[in-house]
């Protein structure tokens, strides 16, 4: 005869584990203002010893908590399990190169481009550069052995504390880097990118939703709540289809 602690164990083991969330809450942790320390820097420290997915990211041994995010929006869309190429531009420190060479198929290819170092992975291929020039494009696809799946884009340009001009920069940084993947996307491809708050703009918007089958705006919960921050998730590129019709 089964008892409650049987039925109990059965429970557990039928519900879904997220494995995209921290799985626990640890204690708050104060933070004194040095002298020779600023009270900005201080509430940043704060913060980041009290965010439960840094903790989460260093146990895991993610390079950075944005690691949750790439994993929240693939769970959601289902961005990256079937793809054999995948590009991450500015990938610098390397988080979601991690999720994505953790998240694709094995034999997928994996390759990061950044201006800045970025420590070796296992099963990753890394470029030190700017993908903006003009031969960055087909020095991927050659490094990729052909067209990519998905582009991904966590770029940000440095906050000026001027809201408009903020999101002016990171737009600009958005279409870069859809530029960027009508050069070296496939059909059926996917695209991410950072946006923040605001709204997309309305030309991009209408590129987006013409070469893509679908488009989303998304802010995954890794994602700070005080951050005007979200992400924009196309999928299924037609932008070829849509170039020659032109």
């Amino acid at each position: 005869m089964s008892g409650a602690g049987d039925r109990r164990k059965a429970g557990s083991r039928g519900r879904r584990q997220h494995t995209d969330r921290p799985s626990g809450r640890g204690l708050s942790v104060r933070v004194k203002t040095a002298k020779s320390r600023k009270l900005a820097s201080t509430r940043w420290l704060e913060r980041q010893l009290n965010d439960p997915y840094v903790a989460e990211a260093k146990k895991r041994g993610y390079r950075s908590r944005a690691a949750f995010k790439l994993l929240q929006l693939d769970e959601k869309y289902d961005i990256l399990g079937k793809a054999d190429r995948v590009v991450d531009l500015g990938c610098a420190p390397g988080g979601w190169l991690q999720v994505a060479r953790a998240r694709c198929p094995k034999h997928c290819r994996v390759l990061g481009i950044d201006l800045l170092d970025v420590e070796p992975l296992e099963g990753v291929d890394i470029l030190a550069g700017d993908f903006l020039e003009p031969e960055a494009p087909g020095a991927l696809q050659a490094a990729l052995g052909g067209p990519a799946d998905v582009v991904l884009s966590d770029m940000a340009a440095n906050a000026t504390g001027h809201s408009k001009t903020d999101h002016l920069r990171v737009m600009a940084l958005v279409e870069a880097a859809l530029d960027f993947a009508d050069l070296v996307l496939a059909p059926g491809g996917n695209f991410v990118a950072k946006v923040l708050q605001g709204g997309t703009e309305r030309s991009l918007l209408t590129r987006l939703k013409r070469d893509f089958a679908k488009v989303h705006h998304a802010k995954p919960a890794a994602s700070r709540s005080d951050s005007s921050e979200m992400y924009l998730v196309a999928l299924g590129y037609r932008g070829a289809a849509a170039d020659d019709e032109d």
